[in-house]
């Protein structure tokens, strides 16, 4: 009976702790994100201007986006709509309880398990659909307004805290909805494209049916000593993701493989066997493969020195973005402007929506306004993600990846060590940039080398190998 009482105890504190993070998640304030006319602007490979053509055209108040001096032009549908088609998972609430918890909800803890799901998201788009690929319907999309979310949110607390208090659960979606897509697309491609759009976001489904989905990757995750609640770091949910993905058994799946690298150190060779596992006499293709590198970009903080590597990283064709964020608060960045990072944020608390019946609302799985964040605030701890198509895309995309960041003169301290300067994938062994005249580069090896943090503090970038004992360059 004891025990029984101390187990009821308990379960009344999750339910209070979990209404009161779903009021706390669920306000949402007011805020726009500006951009200068004046910079370029890179989403995931892509970059975008703004500078002007019009004066008298003006950017929505409803897009969530101010340019300076209130000039715009260029092509900021163009992003706007880029950035909107992206994935956005956050917290949800009211979701099927997480198999050994009390919990229907991950507001507070899941955030970094919700930017994971997003870049992996980004990696299966650019997989079905290419990156050109954009939703039809993102700029139909349109931001909440504060003053109609403050009662909402009271009531929704209210309502939650209550439906706890009763062990009753109300499973609800938006009740905003977009109409029904599939029939207005005007050829087989735009159709194909939107039922995979959908499966897409089906697999990370709040349920425990859902191949990446919240309740399969913290099953994953016990094998790392997580469980519900607990927080979880950029590396940890690396591994989650491979498992996730080698544990997959959806036959659309199985072109696809994720690859982690190991102690900062991507092996070219083991990433070519993964790519390669499925090649029979019978199927000649190879795997598409994402690649995750857990990186540290600095000590306690993050060394500004890095900032040239993260845009350059952002910059790329087949970056998936960053699983990153503040210090205990985990965002998706998935680009850039001068030295503010834009990013979609996981930390805003939606109801459950069940993915499994036909044409479920999609809005919201689409963030409607970017935010930026000052590089200088980016928490050191990080994971970054590629995607290449096969083992050609692999071979290329190491090549002018490791020829992009040399011309740049981006090297790191890691060169102490081993004799070996790498920035992201950019591998030195003697005859590249950081041995080269520049004073530029030796400049930056002096104050890498020569910082107060320790070399175990700054085992921060991958060094890429064409083996395990010949480096790739």
């Amino acid at each position: 009976m004891e025990a029984t009482g101390t187990d009821e105890v308990d379960k009344l504190k999750t339910k209070f702790i979990s209404a009161w993070n779903n009021m706390k998640y669920s306000w949402v304030l007011k805020t726009k994100t500006y951009f200068s006319r004046n910079s370029p602007v890179l989403l995931l490979g892509k970059c975008y201007h703004f500078k002007y053509e019009d004066e008298d055209k003006m950017l929505p108040t409803t897009s969530g986006c101010t340019i300076e001096d209130h000039v715009i032009a260029g092509n900021v549908e163009e992003f706007r709509k880029d950035f909107i088609s992206r994935i956005w998972l956050t917290y949800r609430e009211e979701f099927p309880q997480i198999e050994g918890s009390a919990l229907t909800t991950d507001c507070g803890w899941g955030c970094t398990l919700r930017t994971g799901q997003m870049l992996l998201a980004q990696g299966l788009i650019l997989h079905f659909l290419g990156r050109a690929w954009t939703w039809p319907d993102a700029l139909n999309i349109e931001n909440s307004d504060s003053e109609s979310w403050t009662s909402h949110t009271v009531k929704k607390f209210t309502a939650s805290f209550e439906a706890s208090l009763s062990g009753e659960r109300e499973l609800k979606t938006p009740t905003i909805s977009l109409k029904e897509t599939i029939g207005k697309y005007s050829d087989d491609h735009e159709m194909r494209n939107e039922i995979y759009h959908r499966k897409i976001i089906s697999w990370f489904g709040d349920s425990p049916l859902a191949v990446f989905g919240l309740h399969q990757l913290i099953e994953y995750g016990k094998k790392s000593g997580k469980k519900a609640g607990d927080w979880y770091g950029p590396a940890v949910v690396a591994h989650i993701l491979r498992k996730a993905v080698e544990e997959a058994r959806h036959p659309d799946l199985q072109g696809i493989t994720i690859y982690v690298a190991q102690d900062c150190t991507v092996y070219n060779s083991d990433v070519i066997d993964k790519q390669s596992a499925s090649m029979t006499s019978d199927n000649a293709d190879d795997k598409a493969v994402i690649i995750l590198v857990p990186v540290r970009l600095g000590g306690e903080r993050t060394n500004t020195d890095y900032l040239e590597f993260v845009k350059g990283i952002l910059s790329l064709e087949y970056c998936v973005g960053i699983i990153g964020g503040k210090p205990k608060q985990s965002y998706y960045f998935a680009g850039f402007q001068d030295d503010s990072l834009i990013y979609m944020d996981p930390h805003y608390c939606q109801s459950f929506v069940d993915v499994s019946i036909k044409d479920f609302p999609l809005e919201t799985f689409h963030c409607p306004s970017p935010k930026k964040m000052s590089f200088r605030k980016m928490d050191p701890s990080c994971t970054i993600g590629f995607y290449c198509r096969n083992v050609q895309d692999f071979e290329r995309a190491s090549e002018e990846i490791t020829k992009d960041f040399c011309a740049a003169e981006i090297i790191t301290e890691a060169t102490v060590a081993g004799g070996l300067a790498i920035q992201g994938f950019l591998t030195c062994s003697g005859e590249c940039c950081c041995h080269s005249k520049s004073p530029g580069a030796a400049e930056l090896l002096r104050r890498l080398t020569s910082s107060n943090n320790t070399h175990a503090q700054n085992r921060e970038m991958c060094i890429f190998r064409r083996g395990r004992d010949k480096p790739f360059v």
